[in-house]
């Protein structure tokens, strides 16, 4: 439709002109209905995953996993946009939106079945709920609870979606033969009206879809769901780190793209107190070099991805203090890379 403006807005006749004028308003309420949808993609999984996360461990096993959400969100917003700088179509769009979010679907299988990026969050490092793992699993199945609102809620969804097909026809056979039968006043108020219809159907439906999911039984946080424990699962450890001396925690690692995670505060009194904190990475060689450098913390959280195999030093650091000592609990792992299994292919006969 862009491009049939353009060339419309190009020297020619007032009859040309005013047809360009009301293709700029159509494609003005297309791109308004595709921004509607845009909106409520975005906040539907926005959604989703903030209710999956509840049943989270609320240490680095949930970072990493909104650390790879993100990324993978704004890959996805980077394939859009590359589209509306090269002036994709709306269709074309449309057609990457769907595959995007057919993408979120398969992670959050994954995360059910812990394959795929989850797989050493849970596998490795359990303490995610089983409740979470039978709902991710179960919320796309044949007749899950997704598969009963498509039921539901899809024939007028269907509907809208002949009927834009309908009018983008109508487009495509009225421009190729433009040169020879340009459209009339009534056809053109017609085209005019039906797009005025299915834009304003398809938003008020975008509305009332969005209510559907926003007060859906199925989408229940862990305090709702009486799982709160999943959450706070309390394995961290608890040492004291005298005055003037270090805590050290050795993690071998065997394999590279392996992930050092940590998690640690200290146990606050009626002062303040800090503790230094600095990773080290010792090879087969014996040679040592700083992969975090030190700094002085109340708290942090954090991990890294492994370059090399070896051995792994995390150390808190009180040698500073000549009077306090601080009371650290921390949780510490190594979290093997994730080595998807291929099929074996079968010899033809």
């Amino acid at each position: 439709m862009t491009g049939a403006m353009e060339q419309l807005q190009e020297p020619s006749s007032p009859e040309d002109a005013q047809l360009a004028t009301v293709f700029t308003r159509l494609h003005h309420k297309f791109n308004t209905a595709l921004k509607a949808l845009e909106s409520f993609q975005a906040k539907n999984s926005e959604r989703v995953f903030n209710t999956v996360m509840t049943y989270i461990p609320q240490d680095f096993r949930g970072r990493l996993i909104r650390l790879q959400r993100e990324r993978s969100e704004r890959n996805k917003q980077a394939e859009i946009d590359a589209m509306i700088s090269s002036g994709a179509s709306i269709r074309d769009r449309y057609a990457v939106l769907w595959k995007q979010q057919m993408e979120r679907r398969r992670l959050l299988a994954q995360l059910g079945s812990a394959t795929g990026v989850y797989k050493t969050l849970v596998k490795y490092l359990v303490g995610v709920p089983q409740v979470l793992l039978d709902f991710v699993r179960q919320i796309n199945d044949d007749d899950g609870p997704m598969e009963e609102q498509r039921q539901r809620y899809g024939p007028p969804l269907y509907s809208l979606t002949t009927m834009v097909l309908l009018i983008r026809l109508v487009i495509l056979l009225s421009w190729g033969r433009f040169e020879t039968r340009k459209l009339n006043k009534q056809e053109v108020a017609v085209l005019e009206q039906a797009v005025d219809v299915y834009t304003t159907e398809f938003e008020r439906f975008i509305r009332f879809i969005s209510e559907v999911f926003a007060n859906s039984p199925y989408f229940i946080s862990a305090e709702v769901a009486g799982a709160v424990d999943g959450g706070n699962n309390d394995d961290y450890k608890e040492t004291t780190v005298p005055a003037g001396k270090t805590h050290e925690v050795s993690l071998s690692v065997d394999s590279i793209n392996s992930y050092i995670a940590w998690d640690f505060s200290l146990v606050q009194g009626k002062i303040n107190l800090d503790i230094g904190f600095s990773v080290e990475y010792t090879n087969a060689s014996g040679v040592k070099s700083l992969i975090l450098p030190y700094k002085r913390y109340e708290s942090d959280q954090g991990n890294f991805c492994t370059c090399e195999a070896g051995n792994y030093k995390l150390v808190w650091d009180n040698s500073y203090s000549s009077f306090f000592k601080k009371v650290l609990r921390y949780k510490v792992d190594c979290i093997p890379p994730v080595v998807e299994t291929v099929p074996p292919v079968e010899d033809e006969e």
